[in-house]
This record gives structure tokens, sequence and C-alpha cells, in this order.
């Protein structure tokens, strides 16, 4: 018996073909019916022997009726069955609660509330991903349950929980053949290696990235994340290089990548706009414009008011903060941060109000208020867990502490801090 073709296309003849056999069954089935009704009947008229006859002939032929329809029986029920509506499974459930939390999360509405359930749903989304195997079927749960994860974590700079996500996706695209779900995995993993100060190995995972990258709407936002990233490679670059050309090449490079990032935005995003005004704003910052910055920065501060997002507007504002710092307006730099501290505080953003806080303090130094920046820098330090990892806070704190001692030079923003008031990762568009 040969095999059929997989390439043979069906000829306008077979549709009939197949219509005629099942019209040749049903009429068989109604002939049965119509005969063992026939016989039935005759049956029960009859006496003796040929009324036994009579019924042992309609059985057989009701088993050959029954027989001969099991088939068709058969595959009727399971059609019913998988079109029958199916309890969703776990990853389902977590998905959709993840995701409607997303939406709240650093909001003017439940901003505060989706903190909290973040917090405490972290774990249990975390173990989702680990135990539940991703399969063709779960997989765009699973993916949704990362973006979720990725947004929280960003907000809370866990560097190591953005890695370890991104390693899980990777294994889940993998699994399913989903090139889209690789691509994504990359871009997070770079960063992730960015947030930990590995930028050689976050701009390797660019690459990777870049290498699997698929087509459609979906791979445009993915070419611009990395855009975005790749500017925030330069900058970070530009933080650590002293200052010449080589800071001031790193800066031009952020700034030509977040151009080709706003003109490749796949359609109107307002999110997106915001964090590439923002970032612009930064790129300013570097090119001592403190002008051109505000123009951007109250562009990104409407644009953030209209969209409700809390956590974008507080960004803005402290930036608001630098720009007039430069413009030696200290009490209009510390009235910005303070209101950007209060915003993030609505939101539960210890990092960016850490980072307000250390503003003031560093600013009262200044100022030669040490018990004042105290207060202020042990703020910072107590929602940072302390100083490690945050050289420039734990040099103001100490300065602070050791009152009789001649105060450090002011804080320099273009220079080497703005990058570092900028680690928040602007997940809410890239998930």
């Amino acid at each position: 018996m040969t095999s059929p073709d997989p390439s043979h296309k069906p000829s306008d003849q077979e549709p009939r073909r197949r219509g005629d056999i099942l019209g040749i069954s049903a009429l068989a089935a109604g002939l049965l019916s119509g005969l063992a009704g026939d016989k039935l009947s005759q049956s029960i008229d009859s006496s003796g022997w040929i009324k036994v006859a009579g019924i042992s002939l309609t059985i057989v032929l009701g088993l050959i009726w029954a027989i001969y329809n099991a088939p068709v029986g058969l595959r009727r029920y399971r059609r019913w069955r998988s079109r029958a509506p199916r309890e969703p499974g776990a990853l389902h459930v977590a998905a959709e609660e993840a995701e409607q939390w997303l939406v709240s999360l650093g909001s003017d509405a439940g901003g505060l509330a989706a903190s909290e359930w973040f917090q405490q749903e972290e774990p249990r989304l975390r173990e989702l991903l680990e135990v539940e195997k991703a399969r063709t079927d779960n997989v765009d749960d699973f993916a949704r349950i990362c973006d979720a994860l990725e947004a929280w974590y960003l907000r809370r700079q866990d560097s190591r929980g953005l890695l370890e996500l991104s390693e899980l996706l990777t294994a889940a695209g993998d699994a399913c053949a989903r090139r889209d779900l690789a691509e994504l995995a990359a871009a997070r993993a770079a960063t992730a290696y960015r947030l930990m100060g590995d930028l050689e190995t976050a701009s390797t995972r660019l690459g990777v990235s870049s290498n699997v990258a698929t087509r459609g709407r979906t791979a445009a936002a993915l070419t611009t994340r990395r855009q975005v990233e790749r500017a925030l490679l330069h900058l970070a670059r530009a933080e650590q290089a002293p200052a010449g050309s080589d800071r001031d090449e790193a800066v031009l490079n952020a700034r030509d990548r977040l151009d080709d990032a706003r003109l490749r935005r796949p359609g109107p995003d307002l999110a997106g706009e915001i964090a590439i005004q923002i970032n612009l704003a930064i790129v300013h910052l570097y090119q001592q414009d403190p002008e051109s910055a505000l123009d951007r920065l109250r562009a990104a501060a409407a644009r953030a008011t209209a969209a409700g997002d809390a956590s974008a507007r507080a960004h803005a504002l402290e930036l608001h903060g630098v720009a007039a710092w430069m413009q030696r307006s200290p009490k209009e730099a510390k009235q910005w941060w303070r209101e950007a501290a209060n915003l993030y505080a609505e939101v539960d953003e210890p990092e960016g109000r850490a980072r307000c806080l250390q503003h003031l303090g560093s600013a009262e130094i200044i100022n030669n208020l040490p018990d004042n920046a105290r207060a202020y820098l042990e703020q910072s330090a107590d929602l940072r867990g302390g100083t490690t990892g945050h050289p420039l806070l734990a040099h103001y704190l100490k300065a602070a502490r050791d009152a009789g001692d001649q105060p450090p030079p002011p804080e320099s923003p273009p220079h080497r801090t703005a990058t570092n008031w900028l680690r928040r990762k602007l997940s809410r568009w890239f998930t």
C-alpha cells in the first residue's frame, strides 16, 4: 500500500467524492433503520419460530447499523471534546493577573497597590516559570509573565534576577522554536549585564539579539529597544571615561542611537516617546546644554502626565532639578528633587527616591548644612540597603558625618552622575 503524497493537492472532483461517500453512508444507515423497523413490525404480528427469527434478525441488523456508524459517532464525540471549554492552567491564570497589575505599575492609579502585589507574588511567579515546562500552547503565557517580572526587576535594580529571567526565556524560546523570544531574551541579558557594569558582555548580547532578529511589528519594537540599549551603553562608557574626546564621542554615539530609535519606533507609542525624550535630555546634560535638556524634559513630563505615568513624570522632574543645578539655581533644583522624591514614594520606587535624597544631601553639604545633609544621605542609604555599590553616596555621607572636614566639590551631574540617576530601565515600553 502506497503512502499519500503530502504535496498532492485535491482536484475539484475530490470534495464531491467525499460528499458522495457521506451521502451514501447516510442512505445506508437510513435503509438499515427502515429495514429493521419493518422486520420488527412483522415480528410483532408473528408467532413461534418466525417471531424469534424476526427478533434475532432485528437485533443483528441493529448491531450492523451500530458498528457501521460507530466511527462517525466517535469522530463527532472527539470534535465535541475539542470544542469543549477547558479549565485554564496555572500559567495562564498567573499571566493574566500579572499583565493586569503590570498596567498599574508606576501609574497614578494603583501604582502603590501594584508594587505591593509584585512584592508579594514575585516568588510564586518565579516558581511557576521554573516548574512549568514551556510548550507551544503555553509559551505565550510564559513570555507574558517574563514581561511583567522584567518591569519589576528593573524598578528594583535587580540585575541578577533580570539575567536569570532572560535565561529562562531563552530556554523557552529554544524549546518551542520561537526566535522572537530568543531575540528578546538576549536583549534582556544585555540590559542585565549593563546594570552589572559589564559593558562588553552587554554589547555582545545585543549582537546575539540582532543575529536572531525576526520580522514584523514585534521585531520593529525590539529593533528600537536595541537602539535605546546601545545608547545607554554609550552613556555608561561616557560615565567611565575622563573628560575629553572619548567621552564626547560616546555621548554623540548615544545621541545617534536615540535618533535612530525615534525614527524606527513602530507606530504611535506614547511610552516609547517619553523614554526617548528623557534619554535625549541626558545627552544634552552631558553636553553642558541644560536649556535643550529642559525642552526635552518639559515635553516628556507633559506626555507622562497625559498618560498617567507617575514614574516617568518623577524621572523628568528629577532631571529638571539637575538642569536647574547646572543653571546655578540651587533653590529651584531642591524643589524639583523634593517633588520627584514624593512622586517616587507614591509609586514605591525606592531607587528613584534614594537618588533624589542623595541630590538633596549633596546640595546641603555645598550649603554648609552638614546635619541636614546627613539626614538626607542616611535615608538614601537606608533605601539602598547601605552604600555598597554607591561610591558617591558613601563619599558625601562621610563628608556630612565629618562635619569639620573640608566639604567635597559640588556634584557634577553632566559628567559622572547623570547615568547613575537614570539607571532605571524604561521597561513599560519594552514588554
